[in-house]
């Protein structure tokens, strides 16, 4: 890995505890991460000068000019960041042979949409990063469990899973992690997957994690995501989407999905042009949100890793605006969000994509509104938003309910007491047209 070193002048803590790098009181001093029996160690020492070192980076000095540091999850959103990053690679190889071979590689939940090896392999990677971070008590709620792993028609299933897993963390210290010493066997990988529990919904502090959110624009080929935030006390207070399609150049979109996946086999991996994938990324508060390319050919992890700020639109009037839907119509009412769109004005075709990369693109500034409103008996899950709301809000967006209320990630595994539906919008002004527009529609639908 290459070798960067600056210094600065600061102020960080004088006293420090394992799992808070900041705390509240602080002194100038001196602060280095080194490479202990923890996951990351540090000492301290008061001093002028200040060298930053990330144990996660053990060959590069990190450059930083700042008056001052806040905690802010910073920890929290470095290694969550490149715990996606791993699992977008491992995405990416699993859908080329998926697309190549169109094997035994897709199965079918009880509610009938389609799971692949890459979604309890994600689980698998993330919940073990993370536990290595924080402990085994480190609390996760993800969608997909072991009980179709771990039935005995299934071993050919779960030693799939346990190879893509191993594969996958064998290039860890390539995104600056460390990874096992010897491989994970199928009980790990078991335990891996379970440690991800839906009671763990109900804590004040946990992890939400959707492996593969749009499996079907996985399994197609097109869109989807990688969705993985931190709640505390009901809010997203981090969130990264890992969107492996989602190119870092606007000019891309313009392609169709199967032409783009044409030109990127033809073109070669170390070209700009083909750089297809990025990660998306912000912390509450932060008043920033950030994209990332994902890696390409032999690269390794450096941080921030060529990553730019991203901002959301500035169009206000509806007549330029787009608006982004779910592609799928079996959760959500086209209709409707038709028929809203044509009251405020919208004259754009809609925007229609696969998971939350509707997300990413109101983040980004490619749409301006996404709205979506749920058919009778639906419920909106936790881990199919939070990591995509708190993005556009540090972007600079608004999202709410339909009755203009922020969304409560408390209550469980569901959005409990969800008004109506989504609603999220590139500024305030578009944002009061919508809820307006909702209000005076409502009544007269059927939803």
């Amino acid at each position: 890995m290459s070798s960067c070193t600056s210094s600065f002048s600061t102020k960080v803590p004088h006293t420090f505890r394992k799992n808070d790098i900041f705390p509240k009181k602080q002194i100038l001093g001196t602060l280095s991460w080194t490479k202990k029996d923890s996951y990351l160690g540090f000492t301290a020492q008061t001093s002028s000068q200040t060298d930053f070192v990330s144990a996660m980076d053990e060959d590069c000095k990190l450059e930083v000019n700042s008056a001052y540091i806040s905690d802010g999850y910073s920890k929290e959103v470095e290694i969550a960041v490149r715990a996606v990053h791993m699992a977008c690679l491992l995405c990416q190889r699993v859908q080329e042979n998926l697309l190549s071979e169109s094997s035994e590689h897709v199965h079918s939940k009880e509610d009938d949409s389609p799971v692949t090896i890459a979604d309890w392999s994600v689980q698998a990677i993330v919940s073990w990063v993370l536990s290595e971070a924080y402990g085994s008590n480190v609390s996760i709620v993800a969608e997909e469990d072991v009980e179709a792993l771990s039935k005995a028609s299934a071993t050919g299933l779960l030693e799939a899973v346990v190879r893509t897993v191993n594969e996958c963390l064998a290039d860890a210290p390539r995104f600056g992690l460390k990874g096992p010493d010897t491989d994970l066997d199928a009980k790990a990988v078991l335990e891996a997957i379970s440690r991800c529990s839906l009671a763990g919904a109900r804590g004040s502090k946990f992890w939400v994690l959707d492996p593969v959110d749009g499996t079907l624009g996985f399994v197609r080929g097109d869109q989807y995501a990688i969705a993985l935030a931190l709640i505390k006390d009901g809010e997203p207070v981090l969130g990264v989407l890992g969107c492996p399609n989602y190119p870092m150049k606007k000019e891309w979109l313009s392609y169709q999905n199967g032409y783009r996946r044409i030109l990127s086999r033809l073109t070669p991996s170390t070209s700009e042009s083909s750089d297809r994938g990025s990660v998306l990324y912000a912390r509450k508060g932060g008043g920033k949100a950030w994209m990332q390319p994902l890696l390409h050919g032999e690269n390794k992890f450096v941080w921030p890793n060529s990553a730019r700020e991203i901002r959301v639109s500035s169009i206000d009037n509806p007549a330029l605006a787009t608006f982004c839907e779910p592609v799928e119509k079996a959760n959500s009412s086209h209709s409707f969000t038709a028929g809203l769109a044509h009251s405020v004005g919208l004259r754009n075709q809609p925007l229609r994509v696969y998971s939350m990369v509707k997300y990413a693109a109101i983040a980004r500034g490619d749409a301006e509104i996404y709205m979506k409103f749920a058919r009778a008996g639906y419920k909106e899950k936790i881990w199919d938003h939070a990591a995509g709301v708190l993005i556009i809000e540090e972007a600079g967006g608004v999202v709410t309910d339909a009755g203009g209320q922020p969304l409560d990630f408390s209550k469980g595994e569901y959005l409990e007491g969800l008004d109506r539906g989504i609603i999220a919008c590139a500024g305030a002004k578009l944002h009061e047209t919508i809820i307006g527009a909702v209000d005076a529609s409502w009544n007269s639908s059927s939803l």
